[in-house]
């Protein structure tokens, strides 16, 4: 049986219909169960429905063989397991936003963020040095209420942003979800693990070129 490790939420239902086109007979009321572990007997599958950040961690741990990331974790977390296929779902992308016209204090601006790391060397790399204050949630709350001049977040469609009055100062990287795998399940169940892959390349390499046609 090949345990897969997934992100509950928007990419879990993106991710659930990528694997039915793939060939996989999964239950109709996947996507409605409440449990956190489901097996498909089946298809020798069981998966584990995750938070977003705690993916990564479970393949890298073994106690899931693969899972399935967005790329702004494997770049924050940079967890020991191989980054296998671009699944090109979930598109958004990570970005630095403020208030408009906001004043940005000379010294060491404060930047509110759940992405630590990935702000970190962002703004290394722009040469700027930067105070990085880590939140859990409601980033865009931190310029309103003076916290941070500045943040770093997920943008999908910039709603969230625009309603909360920010706007969108500097996009940072592209994010799609990967299919990732545990390197020592990779060796043990190279089988399955290489038909999934092929599986769901063919889905993406025909979903590539309807959108091109």
């Amino acid at each position: 049986m090949l345990t897969v490790a997934m992100p509950k939420g928007r990419i879990f239902s993106e991710a659930i219909a990528l694997l039915k086109k793939a060939g996989y007979d999964l239950p109709a009321d996947l996507e409605d169960s409440r449990k956190l572990m489901i097996d498909v007997p089946d298809e020798q599958l069981r998966f584990i429905l995750a938070k977003p950040m705690d993916v990564a961690t479970y393949v890298e741990h073994g106690v899931a063989d693969v899972g399935i990331a967005g790329k702004d974790v494997m770049l924050e977390e940079e967890r020991d397991v191989y980054e296998i296929l671009d699944l090109n779902i979930s598109k958004c992308y990570l970005a630095v936003a403020g208030l408009p016209n906001s004043q940005v204090h000379d010294v060491a601006p404060r930047v509110a963020t759940k992405y630590p790391n990935i702000a970190s060397t962002y703004f290394r790399e722009q040469g700027e040095q930067v105070e990085i204050i880590k939140l859990n949630g409601s980033v865009e709350l931190a310029p309103l209420i003076g916290l941070a001049e500045r943040i770093v977040d997920i943008v999908s469609t910039g709603r969230t942003l625009k309603e909360n009055g920010l706007v969108e100062l500097e996009r940072i990287v592209e994010v799609t979800s990967r299919f990732i795998v545990n390197p020592v399940s990779y060796r043990l169940k190279n089988k399955a693990i290489d038909e999934m892959v092929e599986r769901l390349s063919h889905v993406i390499e025909r979903k590539g070129t309807s959108d091109e046609n």
